[in-house]
């Protein structure tokens, strides 16, 4: 719901909840950055700011 809120942007998201059995779900990316170096640093309310100032701007919306 964190990422839906931030996608958001001021508007309000219509949500359909429905029953699940995962509640919670954490990648494990540690044998990636291990293996490429790389590691992940953008937060993530700001990478989707920014992916959403993309998307707008490219697509016209």
């Amino acid at each position: 719901m964190h990422v839906v809120g931030l996608l958001e942007l001021g508007r309000t998201a219509i949500k359909e909840l429905l029953p699940r059995d995962l509640l919670e779900t954490f990648a494990d990316v540690e044998d990636l950055m291990r293996d490429t170096g790389f590691a992940p640093s953008t937060p993530i309310a700001h990478g989707v700011r920014n992916f959403v100032t993309w998307y707008r701007n490219d697509f016209k919306v």
